[in-house]
């Protein structure tokens, strides 16, 4: 037998898992290529790794693709990635389609140029009613910023504060309509949570390989699932054992 075949398998997997995939600049830097190089790597990445989790069972992934803050690296950084994002749409999306992934936009799609913009669009009305997976990409995105908007449009829809609740709220984020992660996981062992998903992961999972995006394949997931089928979580209660 093949050895994934003899490997073990989690007996409870994630609904909703979120990755911040970082290392990509690390990854070019060990092979001596630009950083640009380890980006497209990433986007490389992508296929093989949704494709696992459609065969993992999990019907939700949201991806940390390009961050609110990530505008105030070099210039040169930041255009070839918006490049390397249209050429991915052009590349994989008609795939996408036919394999049943359904595509949503969280965060601002005002500062993307218009054509980045457009196909963004055009992609999500695309895969609209695809059901197989849900994947969330997180690009021009902020969990502060999430937050600073859901209050913005809750205030020009003249919501009173007495009618603020928990669920409100999530109702006017970017996510809305989307189940509050179980899992987040991040990739180039980095202990943080980088403004992503400040909101959802109230009670999220964290777990953390030390790995590179590039090198993260159906293996490292495998590895994650494994770690959070054997936790409990609470919720803020007692577990079973207490």
């Amino acid at each position: 037998m093949a050895p994934e075949q003899n490997a073990e398998k989690p007996n409870k997997v994630p609904t909703h898992i979120a990755i911040i995939m970082d290392g990509n600049g690390r990854w070019a830097a060990a092979r001596g290529l630009p950083r640009l190089a380890g980006h497209r790597a990433g986007t490389e990445n992508l296929r093989p790794v949704i494709r696992a989790c459609v065969e993992f069972g999990i019907q939700y992934l949201t991806i940390y693709a390009f961050s609110t803050e990530n505008w105030g690296r070099p210039q040169e950084e930041v255009e070839g990635l918006m490049h390397i994002i249209e050429d991915v749409i052009d590349r994989e999306l008609n795939e996408l389609h036919k394999e049943g992934v359904r595509l949503r936009h969280i965060g601002r799609l005002e500062h993307l140029n218009p054509s980045l913009r457009d196909k963004v669009l055009h992609a999500v009305e695309l895969t609209k009613s695809n059901t197989r997976l849900n994947l969330n990409i997180a690009f021009n995105y902020g969990g502060r910023d999430e937050i600073v908007c859901a209050i913005c449009a809750m205030l020009r829809d003249g919501v009173k504060p007495e009618d603020v609740t928990e669920p409100l709220i999530s109702q006017y984020l970017f996510t809305a309509g989307t189940p509050d992660p179980d899992l987040i996981v991040r990739t180039s062992g980095e202990m943080r949570i980088s403004n992503f998903l400040i909101w959802q992961s109230a009670y999220s999972e964290y777990y953390v390989t030390n790995a590179y995006w590039p090198d993260f394949d159906k293996e490292e997931l495998r590895k994650a699932l494994l770690d959070y089928s054997q936790r409990e979580r609470r919720f803020g209660r007692l577990g079973d054992c207490a």
